[in-house]
């Protein structure tokens, strides 16, 4: 079993760069049911996460479970189709470790989507909100334990987590609402209690996921931006609304194309650099 420490990260590089001679700069984390923006990826080579030396294998409904590295518009990408979570059993340092990866190898940003609950009542399913910044509640932090320095620094700063540059872009050109994301343990969904004290707290968002690799590739000198797609509102803001798995994964099949064309004007806007 993997300790997910630097010395196995260097043997999962060393394998993964035995397929593929391009360097990444960007990487893109595939959230649930939004496997297809994998068909963006141009020239790539496939590596299933099962075939990798200590990579978590994913087992949540909607990820795929395998890296792509290509390119978008020329621009070099790795795309890491299928998400790791804490509540699949998984350490923080398990979760984060496909991250980890992703700095190693030169990656300058980091985009994150995912599916979430809509707290604030002006989202509806299908929008796509570009995070401003996030809400950790999950119970623990990625880099809790010994430091690796040749990773990041003891105490990295977290207050201008998300680019503003991007943000920026997203909000005045791409026309995207800005939000704030609460990420809770899971996996059950949450109660109305809980989503009402999370509005109190200032959250417009709440899934299961992207904190604890946010706070990874911010550490690691990434420039991150998160997308996140409602997949419904969140519990308790429609009463008679039963919250399911199935709903999520439907709606974000249905808005894939949308999130992969705002991931493009991202690669574009990031090209003009």
């Amino acid at each position: 079993m993997s300790d997910y420490s630097y010395g196995y990260a260097q043997q999962t590089l060393e394998y993964i760069q035995k397929f593929t001679h391009f360097k990444p700069k960007t990487a893109i984390v595939a959230g649930s049911g939004l496997g297809g923006i994998a068909d963006m990826v141009k020239d790539s080579v496939q590596i299933y996460a099962r075939d990798i030396p200590n990579w978590p294998g994913s087992t949540a409904p909607g990820h795929a479970g395998k890296i792509i590295i290509g390119q978008i518009h020329g621009r070099p990408v790795i795309l890491l189709q299928g998400r790791i979570h804490c509540y699949e059993g998984y350490s923080m340092k398990a979760v984060t470790f496909p991250t980890r990866i992703a700095g190693m190898m030169g990656v300058k940003e980091y985009i994150a989507t995912n599916a979430s609950g809509a707290i604030n009542r002006s989202y509806n399913p299908g929008d796509i909100i570009a995070m401003k910044d996030h809400i950790n509640l999950m119970g623990s932090n990625p880099l809790s334990g010994p430091n690796e320095d040749r990773w990041n620094e003891r105490f990295p700063d977290m207050t201008h987590t998300y680019d503003s540059k991007i943000l920026d872009f997203l909000s005045s050109e791409i026309g995207l609402k800005k939000g704030v994301y609460a990420a809770m343990s899971g996996p059950s969904f949450e109660t109305p209690a809980e989503i009402n004290m999370l509005r109190i707290l200032g959250a417009d968002l709440v899934g299961m996921s992207t904190v604890p690799e946010v706070i990874t590739a911010n550490a690691m000198g990434m420039k991150v931006t998160g997308l996140s797609c409602v997949a419904n509102m969140a519990a308790g803001i429609e009463p008679d609304k039963t919250l399911t798995a199935q709903e999520v994964l439907e709606v974000m099949e249905k808005f894939s194309d949308k999130l992969a064309e705002i991931i493009i004007s991202i690669i574009d806007k990031l090209n003009q650099e």
